[in-house]
């Protein structure tokens, strides 16, 4: 790539590039997120998850032949797209049959998610900026590959939703954050959860929103707040990212995934009242013990909350609404995600 790739590639760029990039594909998850749910809900887990890793592939083969930033940027509208295959991941947890597999599962997709957190910043930092696309073609051209050979369609054909209708019906209301919050694409249809389950759902739904919006305006501005405050290099802001990441796997491998089926709710509190210290002494911490303090709170309540939240949230709905209901909520911790940077940024 071009020497100024370096500008949408390395950690040192302008903080309107970043958070513009970064809403971007969350702004398009927020958006599609749930129509690809409903559709799996219909076709099957198998086939929407493949369409959905081909287009990450296309994405990242964008982004390694770009040699402009308008290319880039396309790159990541295609990748924003294409990024229901998370949602999907979790529905197809959600479609397990026993509670206590679905927390684990759960767990296991958090553990990933630490391992990337821990692996992608030291590699980023440590690699040459023309390398890095290409190393993450190769990772989604071989996730894809394993996907094809090796993941079974685990949403049987008489409990698919019979039709994609409802869920392409139910886009306008999508578009709404409210209507997102009030799980508005389950209530349309024939299946609808009962009153006071509905509302446990829609309760469920805001304090994922919350924490992510928290969560992501922490993670955006963490590498400017250690720049600025701590004169922390790239190399060295992947090193605090490697650290956070390996808090983060050790409590989902150690806790996390040993958390008994009824018990989520309570480890839920009690993450996310760890945050109220960590945001503090990250924010007001002045030498490094402080901050590695915070961020050890941080990353505690980070491994626990969404795993836990997202095992509950599977526990609604039909077999043929999983999709719609993960996707939702998946659009949900999208939308905080690109809102929640451009707050913090601007604060």
């Amino acid at each position: 790539m071009a020497r100024g790739s370096e500008v949408w590639t390395g950690l040192q760029q302008p903080s309107g590039c970043q958070q513009r990039r970064g809403t971007t594909a969350s702004c398009l998850e927020f958006l599609l997120a749930p129509l690809t749910g409903a559709v799996s809900d219909c076709l099957g887990r198998r086939p929407t998850m493949l369409l959905s890793l081909t287009g990450l592939v296309v994405s990242y083969a964008v982004w390694a032949t770009s040699r402009s930033f308008a290319a880039f940027l396309a790159s990541r509208v295609i990748g924003g797209i294409s990024k229901g295959n998370v949602s999907l991941s979790t529905a197809i947890i959600a479609d397990l049959s026993s509670p206590s597999a679905r927390s684990r599962g759960m767990a296991v997709i958090g553990v990933a998610f630490s391992l990337g957190f821990t692996l992608g910043p030291m590699l980023g930092a440590s690699l040459p900026s023309e390398t890095v696309p290409w190393l993450a073609l190769l990772f989604a051209v071989s996730n894809l590959l394993f996907m094809f050979c090796f993941l079974p369609e685990t949403l049987l054909p008489e409990k698919r939703a019979p039709s994609i209708t409802p869920g392409f019906r139910a886009a306008a209301d999508l578009l709404s954050p409210l209507a997102l919050l009030r799980f508005s694409a389950v209530t349309h249809s024939q299946d609808t959860p009962a009153g006071d389950r509905l509302w446990s759902l829609r309760r469920l739904g805001l304090v994922y929103f919350l924490y992510l919006f928290l969560f992501s305006g922490l993670e955006y501005t963490l590498s400017f707040l250690a720049h600025q405050r701590f004169q922390f290099s790239s190399l060295q802001q992947g090193k605090m990212f490697f650290s956070i990441g390996l808090s983060m796997a050790a409590v989902q491998g150690a806790y996390a995934r040993r958390i008994s089926p009824g018990g989520e709710i309570t480890a839920v509190k009690r993450a996310i009242l760890l945050l109220v210290p960590a945001f503090l002494l990250i924010g007001w911490g002045l030498t490094l013990p402080v901050l590695g303090l915070g961020l050890l709170l941080y990353s505690f309540a980070a491994a626990v909350v969404v795993p836990c939240l997202s095992s509950v949230v599977a526990d609604y709905g039909s077999a043929g609404q999983k999709g719609t209901i993960m996707g939702t909520l998946r659009s949900l911790g999208a939308l905080a995600r690109a809102v929640g940077p451009m707050v913090a940024a601007s604060a």
